[in-house]
């Protein structure tokens, strides 16, 4: 038998309230607290967070990334314009978001053949455009006032031919821009 009375009657004061309640309704929170179980809060999670583990830091059998080649990129039909500045003829390339710098070599291809490549066609007297040593080109899309704008859907390049008119459109179907030397 124990010596403590079972509190049927008793009242207890809650530790949050200050309320008098009734002895056998209490209970004990996380934190120590003797409460009413309508006055009762459960511990929130955010007060025990869960251990973080470092995150692993390589893998075993890691390689370097390689560097991808240069490849070729399909121009739009018709992607060369003539232009003559001072006496020097430019050749403008429309290749929209090119992300090419100035200063960059560029070779350009006609359409393939069953053999390779043809060569781009004559546009207004230029016949050098498809150069096997590429041209270095500049970002923009210059005019025959040589006044540079469109840097992001144009860049040209100086022809060593003479174009006979300027302002001429052509190049075909199916050219190509790309590295000198293409690699498998």
């Amino acid at each position: 038998m124990s010596n403590l009375s079972r509190g049927k009657f008793a009242q207890f004061i809650s530790d949050r309230s200050g309320m008098a309640f009734p002895y056998k309704e209490m209970v004990v929170e996380w934190n120590g607290a003797r409460v009413h179980t309508s006055e009762f809060e459960p511990k929130q999670p955010q007060l025990e967070p869960k251990p973080t583990v470092a995150d692993p830091q390589g893998l075993q059998f890691a390689r370097p990334d390689r560097v991808e080649p240069p490849v070729l990129i399909a121009l739009q039909p018709n992607p060369f314009t003539t232009i003559i500045y001072s006496g020097t003829t430019y050749i403008n390339v429309f290749s929209p978001n090119h992300g090419r710098s100035t200063g960059n070599v560029v070779r350009f291809r006609g359409a393939t053949n069953a053999t390779g490549f043809n060569d781009v066609p004559t546009i207004d007297g230029v016949t050098d455009i498809s150069n096997t040593n590429g041209f270095t080109i500049t970002v923009g899309q210059i005019n025959s006032s040589g006044i540079v704008g469109d840097t992001t859907n144009y860049y040209y390049f100086q022809s060593s031919d003479n174009a006979t008119s300027g302002n001429v459109t052509g190049g075909d179907v199916g050219c190509t821009a790309g590295p000198v030397n293409l690699q498998a």
